[in-house]
């Protein structure tokens, strides 16, 4: 179940603050199935987030580290992803039909 204050301060736009609270949990923080559509996620610190099932559609996502997210079953359509690290079990394929076609991402193919 996603963080709701995690959740809040973003869409809050306080960064500095999300980032506190995620550096306080160790570098973890769970979106799990979070509506993040169209929000400015390129300060976050999302290297280790649970973004499973989270709803990002023109989200911008560009040069974040999502290295060790768990991004399965996540919508990307749409977002801007230049530059982002995703984590390597998620294929190229997976990343483009997420991006032009809508489809969830799996994780882990």
């Amino acid at each position: 179940m996603a963080d709701e204050k995690a959740l809040a301060l973003i869409q809050e736009e306080q960064v500095e603050a999300f980032n506190q609270l995620v550096e306080a949990n160790g570098g973890t923080v769970d979106l799990s199935n979070s509506h993040l559509r169209a929000y400015d996620l390129r300060k976050c610190k999302l290297r280790r987030a649970n973004l499973s099932g989270a709803y990002m559609r023109a989200a911008d996502l560009r040069s974040v580290d999502l290295s060790e997210a768990i991004l399965d079953g996540a919508s990307i359509k749409e977002a801007k992803v230049s530059g982002v690290l995703f984590p390597r079990d998620l294929s190229p394929q997976e990343i483009i039909l997420g991006l032009v076609h809508g489809t969830r991402l799996r994780q882990g193919l």
